[in-house]
This record gives C-alpha cells, structure tokens and sequence, in this order.
C-alpha cells in the first residue's frame, strides 16, 4: 500500500465514502439484451467491484427516445429498467463499491438509424457520425428533456444507484449548447455564458431538487480542444466553474477527445498516456466544491499515484486497464503491481467490437463479456489433475498453458524459439507497440510463479510428443506464410509471378532475417497492424515506403478500434506513398506491376524488394503427425485457423477451463 499511498486514500461524495480513489468510469458495453442489464451485464461490473474499484459508473442510460446511439443502449424513458437495475446495483455494492448510473443525450449526433427519430439539438447542426442533419428543439421541447433527465435520475435512485452522472463529454447536446458553433440561438438558451449553460444548469439543479441529498452527482466533461471550434481548456474551466459556484455537481470527470476529434476519445497507444491530465488540473484549480477525477489513457496504479499525488486531480478513472485486469485495484492494493495484466492500449475488443456493435471484450482477458459462465479472473480447481503438454508459446498457448496451471493441472510449455511470444512478440517490435513485450514478460511471471515447466529452442516431432506420455497435448504451434502471394483481390492468380526475387513475409522483416534494398513495397492485404505497423517500422529505418492495398484506404480494418487515422498521419510524416484499391500481379528486380481494381490500369512501382502481410496458412504438420500415431491433439490459435491475437488469447482461456 506505501507505493501507492496516493490511490488508497479514501474520498468523499454526498456522504458515501470511496474505499480508494480509482474509478471504473463509464463506458458503452452493448450488453444490454433487450434495453436491459442482463447475466453478462451484471457479472462484468460485479468482477470489478470485486477486483476493488471504489466506485463504478455503469454505461451511459439514454434519457428520452431522441437520445439513442447503439443497439445495445438501455431503454429510455422506462420504469422497466429498475428491477433490472436493481439486480445490478445490489451485486456491485455487495463487495463494497460505490455505483452511479452516467444519464446521456447525443444531442445531433444521435443514431437515427436505431432511434427511428431525428435527432435534437440546439441549432439543427449536422451528426459527426453520419450525414445527417438533426433538428432545431423549440422552448418546449428543451423543458421536456431537462425533465427527461430528471424522470431518469429517479429511476436510477429508485434502482438502487448511489447517484448519477450527467454526460456533458465530446460535444454531446449539454455541450452543444455550451459551444458557440453549435448553439447559434438567440433566446435564453444562447448567446452569453449563462445562456449557453442555463441548460445543464438546469439539469443538475433540478436532479439534486428531486432526488434530495445524499445522492451524487456528476458531471462528465472531456477535453476537444484539438479541434478549434469547440472549446479549449480556459473556456471549459469557465463553464465548470460556473457550475460548480452554485454547488451543482460533487464531482467533475475529464477525459479526451470529441466527436469532432474521434481518435483520441479512445486513445490507442499512438497517443501519450494521462490525456485528461491537463485538463483535469486545470478545472481543479476552479473549483472549489466538486472532486475532479482525471481519465483517458491512465493505464496503471503507477499512472494513478503520479496524477493523484501531484495534485492533478482528486480521483483517477481507469477503464482499459481495468477491462484487461478486473483485480488491478486489488493487486496494486496488495502490494502487487507485477501481477496486473496491463492493457496494451490496442482497442481491438473493447471499442473494436463495440463498433461492430457486438458486446465488448479484450484481446488480451478474453473473460471480459464471459464472466458470467467463466467466473472473470477467478479459477476454480480441476476436479481431477492432468498433465498438460503445451507446444507452442504464442498467445493461444500462453493462455492455455497460464489457465491450466491456475486451475492445479502440472503444465509443460515448449517452444521452438529461444523466446515466448511467436508471432505476437514481433508485433512488439513495431514502432510504440512496447506494451505487447510487457505483456509477454507478465506471462513469463506468471508461468514462472505458477510452476510451469518451461523449454525453449524446444522444437518437438510427433515421435518425441507420443514418448512424453502427456494426459492432454495442446497444439499452438500457430501458423506460417502462405508463400505464394495469393492475393483475394485477384484470385485467378494461384500465385504471384516472379517470387523468387527479393520476396519476403512481415515476419521475416520483424524479425529481421529479411535483407531489403532502400524501396520496399509492402503488399497490405489485411490493412491491420502486420502490414501498417511493419511499413511504419521500414520508414522509421529509413526505406523509401509504398503501401500497396486492394482496399479504399490504409489501415481499413484499424479503423474500428480507432487507430488508422493517427497511423495514417504517422505514415505520410514518415514520407509513405499509398496506393489504394490495387493489387500486384506481377514482381521482379525493380519492382511491382500493379492493377488498378477500379479501372483496370496497369502501372509500374518501382522497388528493391517486395513484403507480403497476405493471409498465413495453419501449420497442421505435427497434428497429422501424431494422427498417425493415434494420438489426439487440441488445437487452438493460429494452429486452428490463422486469426487476429484475440482469438488465439480466447481458444487460450475456453480449452484451459474445460480441462
């Protein structure tokens, strides 16, 4: 506890004392079954009350039918929510967390397509999430959702809820109205200062009038100043502050980004870490009532005691890293900081799937969304002890060997190279992609203190696998380049013409067996890290960069977790050239013929050496192998299909717990 003296302090709000001063703030799961918390819902918020986050601020509740986002938001407007609610906020206070519910109004940038009603707003201003417009709320109808968000706060008390907190975030309708661009009126609702905030004022005043004191609440603010026409931090301590004079709220939170600056809401680990730092301490100087609590990007226990003891804010929200490790309040609490898994900053399950609109999860704690059937990071003993043979020490068999080891079985991991990781570790070798290696020797501790017997340099045939005599063997043994520069864009051609002159796959470039001329074309089929984090890595060597891709645009599939614009910026610094909607079919020394898929124009790029991020092909040879011997092997990860990490973590954890 003496490391992080600063986190577990107690704090105070309307009367409810915080064990500690680290939040699990509020974020949009997609949970919801039908507008309503469910057995997922309820278990995922229960694993981190468990895991000792003070207090947890549940998924934004939309208050009124214009106010919808997501197919997985709650039902609005609904007394239906409370029982439900009521199930939610008893398993979470039960193990000594303080729980508030955030009330939200997209304002303009409401989903039209799910709310089936336009969107409102102050002035009629256009969605930043689709093309269309919204409409101008008349005197009435900005009465109606101030009572909206009163009727909402009642249903939130009545469930069980300690207090609310009102979302005023990312150019959301309380901070539509606070800024200029988009609050052109001229009545009481615009123009100056108070009129701009007269809104919110309202609402906050009226939610403390109805639901008496001793209920909490908060307002939401986030930092959008990267854009100039919302507002900068002087004119959002302004606003703050005059909310905070007349003792509206008990507690402000800061975090970053806007729908006007997307990239940065969620901030992958292209961004510095602690980005509603700033702001945070420039609205604790303001302030003179309501506790400031800082969020966006701080990932640890150490990043927590650094703000909190410099004074930066009074309480910090943690939410990927308490995604990736529900107990980090726990461990760091314990004296543990070495065990917590720390969240890579990637957004590929967590807001990648949330994109998708399917419910979040975490590529790297694949219990996030299963805690309900898997019991979170809390194993129970196998009923009978096996011995497990891993081969393979990649994510799948990481996972697998770390879950099987928790549960009691006596593990063996082997690993053909002279690390752990495979293909993941030289995914850790791409530029600013560091925490993946931090992750890789949090397993190697992990194994270590679980007594996993560990061999590298360990490659095995089937013959040595069938001597070893193993209860259950598990395959990780991941997969390999396809070889043939099989393109999907154009599949008549089998393979590509002329590989045999300077060809080479990423992972050869990663991990440096490639030997390449200063112009590289990197042939980015996926438009996901392989191809764009391995150009990054060229340019910062110093090769002359084309990336080639059948798709519209580089880094197509990282759009979803909100990385491919930073990554596209970087790219054009770095001098890249794209070209998009083609492929190549044809290589030989001095480079690549290319198509174009639009117009069918062929031209020529010159280059020393070609990389191929192609699909890879499933190493299935040892599993034929012990087939002939009669043997039964699992397969998981790459071994099964060539996937994305994700799946490979998951196969890792579903086979260990059924063991």
């Amino acid at each position: 506890m003496s490391a992080f003296s600063h986190v577990f302090r107690p704090a105070v709000l309307a009367g409810h004392v915080l064990r500690n001063r680290v939040v699990f703030g509020a974020h949009t799961t997609n949970m919801a079954e039908d507008g309503l918390p469910g057995a997922r819902h309820i278990a995922y918020y229960e694993e981190r009350a468990i895991g000792g986050a003070a207090m947890i601020v549940v998924e934004p509740m939309p208050v009124h039918r214009t106010a919808v986002l997501t197919r997985g938001n709650f039902r609005h407007s609904s007394d239906e929510v409370i029982p439900a609610f009521a199930k939610l906020t008893r398993a979470v206070k039960r193990h000594g967390a303080v729980v508030v519910q955030q009330l939200y109004h997209v304002g303009a940038h409401g989903d039209q397509d799910n709310s089936w009603h336009a969107a409102w707003s102050p002035s009629g201003g256009p969605s930043w999430h689709d093309s269309d417009g919204s409409h101008e709320m008349s005197g009435a109808e900005i009465e109606e959702i101030i009572e909206s968000f009163v009727a909402a706060a009642l249903r939130c008390q009545k469930a069980g809820f300690d207090g609310v907190e009102v979302w005023a975030a990312y150019h959301c309708l309380l901070d539509q109205f606070w800024t200029p661009m988009s609050n052109t009126r001229d009545d009481e609702w615009g123009g100056s200062l108070e009129n701009r905030t007269r809104f919110s004022r309202e609402i906050l005043r009226r939610v403390r009038a109805a639901c008496g004191p001793g209920f909490i609440v908060g307002l939401s603010v986030s930092d959008g100043s990267t854009v100039e026409a919302t507002l900068g931090h002087e004119a959002m301590a302004e606003v703050v502050a005059l909310h905070d004079a007349e003792g509206l709220m008990d507690y402000v939170t800061c975090g970053s980004g806007s729908y006007l600056d997307y990239h940065p809401l969620m901030p992958t680990f292209l961004y510095p870490e602690k980005l509603g730092v700033d702001l945070a301490a420039r609205l604790k100087g303001v302030v003179r009532h309501a506790l400031v609590t800082a969020e966006s990007h701080i990932r640890t226990p150490e990043n927590a005691n650094t703000v909190l003891g410099a004074g930066e804010a009074d309480m910090v929200s943690i939410v990927r890293g308490q995604i990736a490790d529900p107990h980090l309040v726990a461990k760091a609490e314990a004296g543990r900081p070495e065990d917590v898994r720390g969240c890579i900053s990637c957004n590929q399950q967590c807001w990648g799937r949330r994109s998708r609109d399917y419910w979040i999860s975490c590529l790297i704690n694949p219990s996030v969304g299963w805690e309900h059937q898997w019991g979170g990071d809390r194993f129970r003993p196998a009923e009978q002890v096996r011995t497990v043979l891993v081969v393979g020490a990649g994510p799948a068999g990481l996972e697998a060997a770390r879950v099987a080891a928790e549960r009691g079985h006596r593990v063996c991991l082997h690993e053909a190279g002279p690390e752990l990781g495979g293909q993941f570790r030289l995914a850790g070798l791409q530029p600013r992609r560091a925490q993946i290696l931090d992750l890789l020797g949090w397993y190697a501790r992990q194994l270590e203190r679980l007594g996993v017997e560990m061999h590298f340099n360990s490659y095995l045939d089937a013959g040595e696998i069938a001597a070893m005599g193993a209860d259950q063997v598990i395959l990780a043994t991941g997969s390999l380049p396809a070889g043939t520069g099989f393109q999907k864009a154009i599949p008549h051609l089998s393979a590509l013409p002329g590989l045999d002159g300077n060809v080479w796959p990423v992972e050869d470039v990663m991990g440096r067996a490639a030997r390449l001329g200063p112009r590289v074309i990197v042939l980015d089929e996926g438009g996901n890290w392989r191809g764009g984090g391995t150009a990054w890595h060229l340019a910062e060597a110093g090769h002359q960069v084309v990336i080639v891709t059948p798709q519209a645009i580089v880094g197509r599939e990282l759009e979803r977790s909100a990385a491919d614009v930073p990554l596209r910026r970087r790219l054009a610094a770095l001098g890249v050239r794209f070209v998009t909607e083609s492929a190549i079919t044809g290589w030989q020394n001095g480079g690549a013929e290319v198509v174009d898929l639009l117009t069918g124009a062929r031209s020529h790029v010159a280059a020393d050496s070609l990389v191929l991020a192609t699909t890879n092909r499933a190493d299935v040879s040892l599993r034929h192998g012990l087939a002939d011997l009669g043997i039964s092997a699992a397969l998981i990860g790459d071994a099964h299909a060539p996937r994305l990490a994700a799946q490979a973590f998951h196969d890792g954890r579903k086979l260990a717990l059924s063991l």
